[in-house]
């Protein structure tokens, strides 16, 4: 594993659409499935509405980052993708290297728009392929399949410079050997960037209901290290080293917009069920948007927008933030900076205990990372060094 550039991430905007063909059964985010149209026009006008609000709070700033999320971002039209990068460019001053990345499924009808997309200014593409086999691209309740993913990934790499794909893995009934031919497949697709997740059964989705009931299987706590140690061996050697917990990348194709977080930047977030977190004098400021996206709609347009959660985080949960987030990454932290925003240094003592296991080590310049042999247990070291 190895660093990206620590540089200050500047400021990312977070734009989230809501609205999926269908609910994956592992999926908690926050996406919702309409059989109506969606009035998409108005919509565009509330995003819009809400930029304008962001921009009075964060004045000053250069966006160095907007990424497009969802739900199904790729389901919107080109054009109002074009609209609101517009209306950010005319809020903010944008970095002459800013990355604008798209979430996209890879159904056919999509990826048509691919081109769109690009005119529009998205210059980053992020494929949710998730497996590479039709039988489990079907358990995971994909609506493409592998020939349809691998073609829509030819269009994306053929089109954007910059470009990345989801897989999950750990899969019920996937084995070991089976894991290493898809990532060595996966691999030799890749232009750049792999986004590779293990699947973690998420309370409230259609899994964590099969799962309580017996009927969905998954390896247990040896095999999942076993997945774990294959996933940083391979990747590895293809030179795509994890520079995040679940992210892996060739030197310079890190997701910038992604780092904003992970190094505690500055975000905002815009639409329905958006998080931001932003610098006001010396508070953490925390907000988040009314999920459901109707209500949020209502809201935007009756108050111009759709915060439900505007308020300073206390110095104990802005240095937890930053724990959780920073350990996440390679590079580590900067301890100074965890004092500077908790108002107290890490507890030396669970820093030796910590480095005696060999969980953690000291990187360069002070900083304190996670070891490959911690990052498996992650949140167990994140809890000790935040106690």
């Amino acid at each position: 594993m190895r660093a990206a550039s620590t540089a200050e991430p500047g400021l990312g905007l977070y734009v989230h659409w809501p609205f999926c063909l269908s609910k994956c059964p592992y999926c908690d985010f926050n996406s919702h499935v309409r059989h109506a149209a969606i009035d998409e026009d108005r919509y565009v006008k509330a995003f819009c509405q809400e930029i304008r609000h962001r921009a009075g709070l964060l004045k000053g700033r250069t966006v160095a980052s907007i990424f497009f999320g969802g739900g199904t971002p790729s389901l919107m039209q080109p054009a109002t993708t074009a609209t609101i990068i517009d209306a950010i460019a005319g809020h903010w001053r944008l970095a002459e290297t800013i990355e604008i990345t798209l979430e996209a499924n890879p159904t056919s009808v999509e990826a048509d728009r691919f081109k769109g997309y690009r005119h529009a200014g998205v210059n980053r593409l992020s494929l949710g392929v998730q497996a590479l086999n039709d039988a489990d691209l079907r358990a995971l309740g994909r609506r493409h399949t592998a020939a349809e993913a691998l073609h829509a990934l030819d269009i994306a790499q053929a089109i954007f410079t910059r470009s990345s794909f989801d897989l999950i893995y750990a899969r019920p009934g996937q084995s070991l050997a089976q894991w290493r031919a898809e990532l060595a497949q996966a691999l030799d697709r890749a232009a750049g960037h792999l986004s590779l997740y293990q699947l973690t059964i998420e309370p409230g989705t259609v899994f964590d209901s099969l799962f309580k009931a017996g009927k969905l299987i998954v390896p247990d706590a040896d095999r999942s290290r076993d997945f774990w140690d294959i996933t940083q061996e391979i990747t590895s050697l293809r030179n795509y080293p994890a520079y995040e917990i679940s992210n892996h990348a060739r030197r310079g194709e890190e997701s910038r917009h992604n780092l904003v977080y992970w190094r505690y930047g500055e975000y905002a977030g815009i639409g329905p069920g958006a998080h931001g977190r932003w610098q006001s004098g010396r508070d953490r400021i925390a907000q988040s948007t009314e999920k459901m996206p109707e209500k949020w709609l209502a809201q935007v347009e009756r108050t111009g927008n759709g915060l439900v959660e505007d308020i300073p985080l206390s110095i104990e949960e802005a240095g937890d933030e930053f724990l959780l987030m920073g350990l996440r990454l390679t590079e580590g932290i900067d301890p100074a900076r965890f004092e500077a925003l908790a108002g107290r240094r890490i507890c030396e003592a669970q820093i030796r205990a910590l480095l005696e296991t060999g969980m953690i080590a000291y990187a360069e310049a002070g900083r304190l990372r996670v070891t490959a042999e911690g990052f498996p247990v992650l949140d167990s070291v994140v809890a000790d060094l935040a106690a």
